[in-house]
């Protein structure tokens, strides 16, 4: 008799099954996966062209950003539709909306992100309330190569009033106008900053007048994907905030060998200088601290000077110009010098004591110095430091700064 309910019962189990799974059938039919599904859209048995269609198609890979990303369906109505985009390990939902007729999903942005896995899940239900789903997935384009910009000043950095926005590119960007307009520079309180382009691989930004003491600006780079030159795309998305602190701008006199220091406007001092000499003269110009170092070699065959010196340790060191110009302490030259004589290969020398000392000329403007400070040199038998020299863009007008940008 166990024999007998053992097999009544395994009769049993199975007819279940049997008609569970033909129920799953029957619920199912217009059920998708990547594409096909058991019976096509809303239930209609192998409809050629019917169904919910996603384009770029199921399983494409190497999709290029110019590609339109929709879903839709030729009759009934999407009811929802939820697409995840995976990039850098990470998963974000791409927002969309769906047409008024219900018939197309689009995404809000028109471009599709590039080495990135997209994943598409759509339900749609025709007029009489029958579901159908669709899951797919593809892959977009790799690029070969990629371009960064390099920003300045430093993230969350309180720098001097002259401190100019400048990105520097690790490609040549033949795409000015693209790339321009995914760098956004902007401050509060609010001021007009303009774009100016040095050639293709530098992109600098300014107010028209040096920053407000206490302006905080954000740099947002928005370079991801976007193609700076054929074949070659940006990988950025990037913020960088700063904020200018009190202004200090010194005026160096290359004739009278002085330089005096104005904060917020009142003089706080004048200190002996000495410049360049009369064969190695220092530029004149608006020139902007980039750099600050409190001990540094200094080797003129670096800078075009063949072996005439080769100092290992110059000591408050502060660089102008990508040239080579500094204001720097200068322990070496007598002390009857400063003030009196032009003795330098092009730098503005401050007198300072070996291992550089707190309490010099040096000690004392490096302690009171930022990154972003003026240095304007005057009275030099030189020509205007170029603008493309360091942060020089303060020399230009208004007027030709403006006619750098790429947008038009």
């Amino acid at each position: 008799m166990r024999h007998v309910h053992g097999r009544a019962r395994r009769a049993g189990a199975a007819l279940a099954a049997v008609l569970t799974w033909a129920g799953l059938l029957a619920g199912a039919a217009g059920c998708t996966s990547g594409g096909t599904g058991l019976g096509g859209m809303f239930g209609k048995p192998g409809a050629p062209g019917e169904g919910i269609r996603v384009s770029p198609d199921h399983g494409d890979k190497g999709v290029r950003p110019g590609r339109k990303l929709s879903v839709r369906v030729p009759e009934g109505r999407l009811e929802s539709v939820r697409v995840v985009k995976s990039q850098d390990a990470r998963d974000t939902p791409v927002p969309g909306r769906i047409s008024a007729d219900g018939r197309r999903w689009e995404p809000d942005e028109g471009r599709l992100a590039l080495a990135a896995k997209y994943t598409v899940d759509a339900v749609a239900v025709d007029d009489a309330g029958r579901r159908s789903a669709r899951h797919a997935s593809f892959t977009t384009y790799v690029p070969e190569e990629r371009f960064i910009g390099y920003v300045a000043p430093e993230n969350r950095s309180t720098v001097g009033t002259g401190m100019i926005v400048s990105l520097e590119f690790n490609r040549e960007i033949t795409d000015r106008a693209a790339v321009e307009r995914a760098v956004r520079v902007s401050a509060e309180p609010a001021v007009e900053i303009r774009p100016h382009w040095f050639g293709r691989d530098r992109l600098d930004f300014r107010p028209r007048h040096y920053w407000k003491p206490g302006t905080e600006v954000t740099v947002d780079l928005r370079l991801r994907d976007v193609e700076g030159a054929p074949g070659v795309y940006g990988l950025q998305h990037k913020t960088v905030t700063f904020t200018v602190g009190r202004s200090q701008v010194s005026v160096v006199d290359a004739a009278g060998k002085t330089m005096q220091v104005r904060r917020d406007g009142e003089l706080l001092t004048t200190v002996p200088i000495t410049a360049g000499a009369a064969k190695t003269t220092t530029y004149n110009g608006k020139m902007v601290v980039t750099e600050m170092l409190d001990v540094t070699r200094m080797d003129g065959r670096t800078v075009g000077f063949g072996g005439e010196y080769d100092i290992p340790d110059v000591p408050h060191a502060m660089r102008l110009t990508e040239s080579g110009t500094f204001l720097h302490g200068n322990y070496w030259a007598p002390d009857d010098v400063f003030g009196r004589t032009n003795v330098s290969h092009g730098c503005v020398g401050l007198k300072d004591v070996k291992g550089g000392g707190a309490d010099t000329p040096a000690g004392w403007f490096f302690d009171r110095t930022l990154v972003g400070d003026v240095i304007e040199v005057v009275r030099s038998k030189d020509r205007t430091v170029a603008p493309d020299n360091g942060l020089g863009g303060w020399n230009m007008s208004w007027k030709a700064w403006r006619e750098g940008s790429a947008v038009r």
